[in-house]
């Protein structure tokens, strides 16, 4: 990565100025202090960790286990949460945040986003059907044509629940850092709302070209894997914050990992995974304090390649 990728585009700058507290209408979460970021199509503000679900809510019909997700979930939402994405391949994820949800009453703060998977475009219908049922929602925030399976097609329907009023906003993704190419050329769609693919302090490719198209198209950008599966914890297991993490208010790695994300002024929201309320309390403690600049980015990429 050379230091010339590291430079965001005057688009991705100005892109940053809408998570400014004067930006867009201000909502409840930033009105207490949380980071948030503004939708660019509508200027609505998020908080810019959300909450992802794959394996992690993934626990079947066991009551126990079910319980204990749903004081996650409200974990999550206590700590001013907004956006929880999820998807019909995480076995009983879905049918776990509506039991969740459930027992937390939906809180305004709600922005349900999960994705359509399947290879016909009626299918894709029943499909989004089914997980808006196991969810207990009236409607989804938003709704991804996931790893770009039949995006035409479901891009389609998408259109139509839109303009219906039966979806907010439109999505597609991707992972593993994989066919950004085609990514591109899909995201250039103009009524596709938002993009989520994999970033993180290691895996910086998006970078290059699709976080500045994202800012230069106005695209909302969701960020998966930030902890690349836990893989980043291992490789800083048995060692000390670098002792200027404290000059960025990080007071454990999740923090370190996810201030490094939410920093780049393209990134709307990242989406890490837990099962656990310690977990969750530090995850959604990067919504608090300074972020890190262009320099301490660099700082902190460099640190964790160190190692």
């Amino acid at each position: 990565m050379t230091e010339q990728s590291w430079r965001p585009t005057r688009r991705a700058v100005l892109g940053g100025l809408a998570a400014l507290p004067f930006a867009g209408q201000m909502s409840r979460a930033a009105a207490s202090g949380l980071l948030t970021r503004a939708v660019p199509v509508s200027g609505e503000r998020l908080p810019a960790i959300g909450m992802g679900t794959w394996i992690t809510f993934n626990v079947g019909d066991d009551a126990g286990l079910r319980a204990q997700r749903s004081r996650v979930l409200q974990a999550f939402f206590d700590a001013g949460g907004g956006m929880i994405d999820s998807s019909p391949m995480y076995g009983s994820a879905e049918a776990v945040i509506g039991h969740g949800l459930a027992k937390t009453g939906q809180p305004a703060s709600l922005f349900s986003a999960t994705k359509v998977w399947t290879w016909s475009q009626a299918g894709g219908v029943e499909e989004m059907e089914e997980s808006r049922q196991l969810w207990g929602v009236e409607r989804f925030d938003l709704l991804q044509v996931h790893n770009l399976l039949s995006w035409e097609s479901h891009l389609e329907t998408l259109r139509g629940m839109k303009g219906e009023g039966r979806l907010r906003y439109i999505g597609i993704t991707t992972s593993h850092g994989r066919r950004h190419e085609d990514f591109e050329t899909v995201m250039r769609q103009p009524d596709i709302d938002f993009v989520q693919f994999t970033y993180n302090v290691l895996d910086r490719e998006a970078e290059d070209r699709l976080l500045p198209l994202a800012a230069d198209l106005g695209k909302a950008v969701i960020i998966n894997r930030p902890f690349r599966r836990g893989a980043l914890f291992d490789r800083v297991a048995g060692q000390p914050l670098p002792a200027w993490a404290s000059e960025i208010d990080c007071a454990n790695w999740a923090q370190f990992f996810l201030k490094f994300i939410v920093s780049h002024p393209a990134v709307t929201c990242a989406i890490p995974a837990t099962s656990r309320i310690d977990h969750m309390a530090q995850n959604m403690g990067a919504l608090h304090g300074r972020l890190p600049d262009t320099a301490e980015r660099r700082r902190m990429a460099a640190a964790v390649e160190a190692l």
